[in-house]
């Protein structure tokens, strides 16, 4: 169990395991969260047992209730299954068998497979053949789990394009979609490739395609531990992973940089004179991993004088993007999974760009289908909503543009070894915003009352404030929209009326005239009744006429501001849903790493 509650932010709607013993197999699987499974298993204990499977549900096919939780079995009661992913032919498969005679009980694409393989376990008695069989039958994405009551100390899995790694012990094997499943256990991992089965034993691992042929694998070690997936004296993940971020921060920037300034990436296997080559950018990711994209944006054009764009990988490869070798695809993923972006990387590659992920787990699929990756190494995000993998992402993306601008020559060594400085100083920024958290969990205890919240900002503020928003969406389920500033007067100060909370992120002086702007627009919706809250920099006293609380933000660079602006929107959040009673770290229908499109 303890596996599975470290796996519960992937999916919360159920849960269930099965286990082998005694030539028996025993299931027990229950709506809702782990808690719910708990109190059933402590109603009727399953048996002693060596092989066993067990999974947490995010529900896509059929409601998330005791019948549609996984595992699912066969009509005898021999074979379970686990799944993540989607069969997408599986009304097909449902009504071949259901011709033959088979009778489903459940809603879900799941219970087919194991109805497949007890018929293919009629032709054939080794369950990886029946596995690979079931498999090149199998349309979509998806990753099994399989274990056989004839078989008990065997356990088979599958993975196309959704996520599966494999933890090598002593005499003991694991399977799971992360290494946290097994971290008590084991560091050393196996990576699986694309349509690949594997099969456990407790001391073998054996990795074939999808036709039996043998298939190559990659060892490697997890750099953490246990205890970093641990809540660590904290109520919620949330709360560490918000208080991780100075560290968070510099270890992503660790070991990056010599002492002239030099950049140095870890897993830069683009070479200077492909980088070169580069005259377009264009990113892709999904949700809060966008909004690090943005701020991307405005550090590579102003760095590199390289075009960049920003899309959302889901809609990314159907508007026919025109895309060639000197398009650098960078695609921004904290779990390296995410299967809009996935998707979005190979139609890139089968257009002949290149293709840099930004990522924070190791061996996942994106880096290991791009050209070049930048991992975090932000250690273990569990909180559904992105705190610490956001900021990790803009620091990665901060790195590849000053890195694109050493080979391209656009920045001097000093000028980047300047910037570099300033960068290194923020772990200290991002922890005064921690210690001064205690202003915004009162004013969100002073808020929770509010049912709509807006945001604004300009230049690389606008993204804070659309992540600001984005947060509290997910955490509060309240309207919370995030705007341009200058966009203000062209249609979004309609929504402002009296008593309406609006945060502003003030950009620092001196740039463009942003912030006198800025200014101005709090004006505006001051006028009209709304309750302003500022983001300003340490010195600036023009806002104080307009701020109804004002909220000090250490002095960066312009471009360095969202390290520092993100954090209290994170807190706000956090507490403004702690004071609704809402689950923090489990927000209801999300899922952590979405690996369906």
């Amino acid at each position: 169990m303890g596996g599975l509650r470290r796996l519960e932010y992937r999916g919360y709607d159920s849960g269930g395991v099965a286990l082998v013993g005694d030539g028996t197999l025993i299931s027990a699987k229950k709506a809702g969260k782990l808690l719910n499974l708990d109190a059933e298993l402590a109603e009727r204990p399953l048996p002693v047992a060596h092989t066993g499977i067990g999974h947490t549900r995010w529900a896509t096919h059929g409601a998330p209730n005791d019948v549609n939780a996984h595992p699912h079995l066969d009509e005898t009661g021999r074979i379970a299954v686990v799944h993540n992913g989607i069969i997408e032919n599986f009304a097909v498969l449902r009504a071949e068998l259901e011709a033959t005679g088979h009778e489903l009980v459940s809603e879900t694409d799941t219970e087919t497979v194991a109805h497949l393989l007890h018929d293919e376990l009629e032709r054939t008695a080794d369950l990886s053949d029946a596995v690979r069989a079931v498999c090149r039958r199998l349309e979509g994405a998806f990753t099994l789990v399989i274990c056989d009551a004839d078989h008990p100390d065997v356990v088979v899995g599958a993975r196309r394009n959704s996520p599966l790694v494999v933890g090598r012990g002593d005499g003991e094997n694991f399977l799971g979609s992360d290494v946290a499943a097994f971290i008590e256990f084991t560091r050393d991992a196996v990576e699986l490739g694309q349509d690949q089965v594997v099969t456990i034993t407790p001391d073998d691992i054996v990795v074939t395609d999808f036709f039996g042929a043998p298939a190559a694998t990659k060892e490697y070690h997890v750099d953490w531990d246990v205890s970093a997936a641990e809540k660590g004296g904290y109520d919620w993940f949330m709360l560490k992973e918000i208080a991780e971020q100075p560290q968070a921060v510099a270890d992503t920037l660790l070991g990056r940089h010599s002492q002239g300034g030099q950049l140095q990436l870890d897993e830069m296997r683009l070479s200077d004179g492909e980088l070169r080559d580069v005259d377009r950018i264009v990113i892709i990711a999904c949700g809060t991993a966008s909004y690090a994209g943005l701020v991307a944006k405005y550090a590579i054009e102003h760095w590199t004088r390289i075009p960049c764009e920003v899309e959302l990988a889901s809609e990314f490869r159907y508007r026919d993007p025109i895309l060639d070798k000197s398009t650098l695809v960078v695609a921004i993923s904290q779990s390296g999974e995410t299967m809009d972006t996935l998707m979005a990387i190979r139609y890139a590659r089968q257009q002949k760009a290149r293709v840099l992920s930004i990522c924070n787990t190791n061996g996942s699929t994106i880096p290991r289908e791009s050209d070049a990756v930048i991992y975090t190494h932000a250690g273990p995000e569990i909180a559904v909503a992105s705190t610490k993998g956001f900021l990790s992402q803009i620091v990665a993306c901060y790195l590849l543009a000053l890195y694109l601008a050493q080979v391209k020559g656009t920045k001097y060594g000093d000028e980047i070894a300047s910037i570099i400085a300033e960068i290194d100083k923020t772990p200290a920024g991002i922890q005064r915003m921690l210690d001064e958290g205690d202003q915004v969990r009162k004013l969100a205890t002073e808020l929770a009352g509010s049912r709509s919240i807006l945001f604004l900002g300009r230049h690389v503020g606008f993204p804070v404030a659309l992540e600001g928003a984005l947060k509290l969406k997910e955490l509060a389920y309240i309207h919370a929209e995030g705007f341009a500033a200058g966009e203000l007067k062209h249609g979004p100060i309609a929504l402002v009326e009296r008593g309406l909370p609006v945060f502003v992120v003030v950009p620092p002086k001196g740039r463009d005239q942003l912030q006198e702007k800025t200014v101005s627009s709090i004006q505006e919706i001051r006028a009209r009744g709304a309750l302003t809250i500022v983001l300003a920099e340490d010195g600036d006293e023009d806002v104080v006429p307009y701020a109804d609380h004002l909220i000090r933000l250490p002095k960066v660079p312009t471009i360095l501001q969202p390290l520092v602006a993100t954090v209290p929107l994170q807190i706000f959040a956090a507490e403004f849903a702690n004071q609704l009673g809402n689950d923090v770290d489990q927000p209801r229908n999300l899922a952590k790493s979405v690996t369906v499109e």
